[in-house]
C-alpha cells in the first residue's frame, strides 16, 4: 500500500494575511478556499509542480489528537526544491518575498539552499536539486508507479 503525503496543516495567526503571502509572495496556487463544513474555513495552496500542499484553517487543530495546538510561526524545516536556484530567487524577489541570498554548502547537486520566513515566523529552505530539471520527481514516481503494475 502506497502512503502519499499530500497536506501539511501549517499553524498561521491570519488565514488571509498567510493565504495572500504564500499565492502572491511565493507563487502557491490556491486550491481551495471555502467553509468546508459549518465554522470551518480551510484554505488549501500547493506550490507549482508540488504533490504536496499545505492547509490553513482555524479549526484544523480541533480535528487533530494531541493536547496542544502548535503556535503559529513554530514550524521551521519546510522544505521546497528547485532546479535552478537562481532564477528560482529571481522571481519570488519579483514577487517582493524577502529571502537569502543561495548558501551553497558543498558543490554537490543538493547541497546548496536559501531561506524565508512566512508573515508570522513559519521557516522554510528552498534546496537546488539541478537534477530535477532532467528528472521531475513526478516523472519518476510515475515511472515507479508503472513498474509495479507490472
Amino acid at each position: 500500500m502506497d502512503f502519499t503525503l499530500e497536506v501539511i496543516p501549517l499553524p498561521v495567526s491570519d488565514i488571509d494575511r498567510a493565504r495572500d503571502f504564500y499565492r502572491d509572495k511565493v507563487g502557491f496556487h490556491v486550491d481551495i478556499d471555502q467553509e468546508v463544513m459549518p465554522g470551518m474555513r480551510i484554505v488549501q495552496l500547493t506550490p507549482p509542480g508540488s504533490g504536496c500542499s499545505i492547509a490553513l484553517g482555524d479549526s484544523i487543530w480541533d480535528m487533530t489528537k494531541g493536547e496542544t495546538r502548535p503556535e503559529p510561526g513554530s514550524y521551521q524545516g519546510l522544505q521546497l526544491c528547485v532546479a535552478d536556484i537562481k532564477a528560482a530567487r529571481a522571481e519570488l524577489l519579483e514577487r517582493g518575498l524577502e529571502i537569502s541570498e543561495p548558501v551553497q554548502y558543498a558543490p554537490d547537486d543538493g547541497a546548496t539552499f536559501m531561506y524565508f520566513t512566512d508573515p508570522d515566523g513559519n521557516g522554510w529552505s528552498i534546496q537546488e536539486y539541478r537534477r530535477r530539471a532532467t528528472e521531475p520527481l513526478h516523472h519518476l514516481l510515475a515511472e515507479l508507479a508503472k513498474g509495479r503494475e507490472s
